[in-house]
C-alpha cells in the first residue's frame, strides 16, 4: 500500500476492525478511546497512538473529535521498536498536525501531499519516544476538552491535578510546550473554528460553547488567533 496521510472523525458508536497495515492515529481536538490487546485507554491532544498491522482495536470518540490519522506499510525503527503504544509528541509535531489539517481540508494536491508525508515521517524520526503524559496532567487536558464552555482558573485545574497552583503551572508547560492559558486559549479557538465550519449554530451560541458570555470578546479573540472574524469565516 502506499502511506497515506488523512483527517477523520468518529462516532460513540464502538468499532472495531484490524487492517493489514500500520496506522498512527494523532488526535487534534477531543481524546480518542482505544483499546488494544496491551493497552486500554484515551489518547489525548499531543500524543499518538501506535496499531500494529494485524492488531485488533476498537475505538470511540465523540463526533466533534478531529485527528490525523497515518496509514503507513512501514514504520520509522524508532516508532517499530518502541515499548510505549502511546507516547507523548514534540510541539513541532503537535504544530505540523494543525498545518496538515489545514491543507487537507482545503485543497487536493498529490505532489503537496506527498511532501508533507515526507516531512511528518522525518518528525517521527526525531521522537524521543516518551510513555504518555502525567497522569495528573492528562487528567486535565482531559477535564479542559470537556468542560470548554466553563470558566478554568488556574485554581481549579490545579485542584484537579492535585498539585499547587505553581506546581501545576509549572509541570502542564513542561509537558505540553505551552501555557496554561495558551493551551485554553488554542482548543477554545479550535473549537469554535470546527463548530462554525461543521454546523449551523448562531455564532453567539458557539461563542457560549467554547466559554465566552461576551459575544463582541470572542470575536476580537477569534480575529486575533485566524486574522479573520468569526462571521466572515462563516460566510
Amino acid at each position: 500500500m502506499q502511506n497515506h496521510l488523512s483527517i477523520r472523525s468518529y462516532s460513540r458508536q464502538r468499532n472495531g476492525h484490524f487492517h493489514s497495515y500500520h496506522q498512527l492515529v494523532l488526535p487534534l481536538r477531543g481524546a480518542i478511546n482505544i483499546e488494544l490487546a496491551s493497552y486500554s485507554g484515551k489518547v489525548a491532544p499531543g500524543e499518538c497512538v501506535i496499531i500494529k498491522q494485524g492488531e485488533m482495536h476498537h475505538f470511540t470518540a465523540n463526533k466533534e473529535a478531529k485527528f490525523v490519522v497515518a496509514d503507513m506499510a512501514d514504520l520509522p525503527e524508532n516508532i517499530l521498536s518502541s515499548q510505549h503504544l502511546v507516547f507523548a509528541i514534540t510541539p513541532p509535531l503537535m504544530s505540523y498536525l494543525n498545518f496538515v489539517e489545514k491543507q487537507l481540508e482545503n485543497q487536493v494536491n498529490p505532489k503537496l501531499e506527498q511532501s508533507m508525508l515526507t516531512t511528518f515521517v522525518i518528525l517521527l524520526e526525531e521522537q524521543s519516544l516518551f510513555k504518555q503524559r502525567d497522569h495528573r496532567i492528562r487528567q486535565v487536558v482531559e477535564y479542559i476538552l470537556e468542560n470548554l464552555s466553563a470558566s478554568l482558573s488556574i485554581e481549579s485545574l490545579a485542584k484537579v491535578a492535585c498539585l499547587s497552583p505553581t506546581q501545576f503551572k509549572k509541570v502542564f508547560t513542561q509537558q505540553l510546550g505551552l501555557s496554561v492559558s495558551k493551551y485554553i486559549i488554542q482548543e477554545r479557538m479550535e473549537k469554535a473554528r470546527a463548530l462554525l465550519m461543521h454546523t449551523d449554530y448562531p455564532i453567539q451560541i458557539i461563542a457560549e460553547q467554547v466559554g465566552y458570555t461576551d459575544l463582541s470578546a470572542f470575536s476580537r479573540r477569534f480575529s486575533q488567533y485566524y486574522g479573520i472574524s468569526p462571521r466572515e469565516f462563516s460566510q
